[in-house]
């Protein structure tokens, strides 16, 4: 990733079988690093949450039904885990885990998906599959020439075309079906949620996807100024009484932000797959720690009004704030190479520049001279003429 993010619609590459394989060693994996570190809490401490498309006779479909089915009680699959994976763990036999992998999930439809559907997907995940339901929103409900002006007024490159808000939900119909679902959670004694938002579909620009590939799907900077607008014009509309979590653009620098406008959990996705992406996830972490936000309280609503107007006008979500430099390698990629610096790319004798920038900042002089010599036999030299 380097700014701003695109994929294509159909970006799902395991089949229905694997995908429910990939859940349950994530639910197994949890509960073992709980055991592992001795978090001593009667509950889990997550929300594990599923994620369901793409249309209303998909989700009929046989396989669809079957994965419904293990979530709702993995217990055999789950045996032949703990069995496979005893002698890695022996202390697996001592951690209660539940086969029931998750009582709640996402609903995240294809752009283009009418309203009717929307509506009748949901009412299914809640009336027949008793499941706490969010309901994945798309960004155009902020209008088009709202949303226009706010790219307009970034500097990205990210065309929206006017199909995009034809055959996208519309706000009248978002509210129609957010109260018709609302309604059935409470009759059904569940949550009902809105996730904002899903990815903003733009015209294929960036010659990563095969012409034939007319659209793609932007990510990341461009769309948290969007859609914490699309979350004002929302709980304007429900007097901040929505329960909202958000998917836009979150870094380690506006975490804090979001989580205090009451919109939580906050899910990160493009800055974890930009360099580096992982380590920050420490300052994450003492960016929203001792936060204690409330939802559906007044404050949060002021909050959040404020909020949208300042990421309006913040030149960190303009293009401006950074250069074209790509992270792009011709070199071949090893398993754990993703985090490769390009500066080490770039460097006529490759040296491991984050490693002795990093020995160095520890204090360790010694360290960073042993770093560098391993591919640099004129350091002393090269010091004097590297630009």
């Amino acid at each position: 990733m380097q700014d701003e993010g695109y994929n294509c619609e159909w970006s799902q590459e395991l089949k229905i079988a694997q995908s429910f394989d990939q859940y349950l060693n994530a639910w197994i994996i949890i509960h073992i690093l709980k055991d592992k570190f001795g978090w001593d809490t009667k509950e889990l401490g997550v929300i594990f949450n599923m994620s369901v498309g793409y249309d209303y006779k998909g989700i009929l479909n046989e396989n669809i039904q079957w994965f419904f089915d293990k979530m709702a009680d993995s217990s055999t699959e789950l045996q032949q885990k703990i069995e496979s994976i005893r002698d890695i763990y022996p202390n697996i036999d001592n951690i209660q885990i539940n086969p029931q992998i998750s009582d709640n999930i996402t609903l995240s439809t294809m752009h283009g998906c009418p309203p009717e559907e929307i509506e009748q997907i949901g009412e299914y995940l809640i009336t027949e599959k008793k499941l706490h339901t969010a309901i994945k929103l798309n960004p155009t409900l902020l209008g088009k020439e709202k949303l226009q002006e706010i790219i307009n007024n970034s500097g990205f490159e990210t065309h929206v075309p006017d199909i995009a808000f034809e055959h996208d939900l519309k706000y009248p119909d978002a509210v129609r079906i957010i109260e018709k679902l609302q309604k059935k959670a409470d009759e059904q004694k569940l949550q009902f949620s809105l996730k904002l938002t899903n990815t903003l579909e733009s015209l294929n620009h960036k010659n990563i996807f095969p012409e034939q590939e007319k659209m793609m799907y932007a990510s990341g900077r461009i769309l948290h100024p969007i859609s914490v607008n699309v979350a004002k014009k929302l709980q304007a509309d429900y007097n901040g009484m929505l329960d909202i979590s958000f998917s836009a653009g979150i870094d380690a620098f506006n975490i804090a932000d979001v989580i205090e406008c009451g919109m939580y959990p906050a899910t990160v996705c493009s800055d974890i797959l930009k360099p580096g992406g992982y380590g920050r996830l420490n300052q994450y972490i003492d960016e929203i720690r001792g936060l204690k936000p409330e939802k559906y309280t007044k404050s949060n609503q002021q909050k959040l009004n404020q909020y949208a107007e300042q990421v309006l006008i913040d030149d960190r979500y303009k293009k401006i704030d950074f250069q074209e430099t790509s992270i792009k390698t011709q070199r071949e990629l090893n398993t754990f190479d993703c985090i490769q610096a390009p500066c080490v790319d770039t460097c006529p004798t490759n040296q491991g520049i984050p490693d002795y920038m990093y020995h160095t900042a520890n204090g360790d002089f010694d360290k960073a001279f042993e770093v560098i010599q391993q591919t640099n036999p004129f350091p002393a030299t090269t010091g004097m003429v590297c630009d």
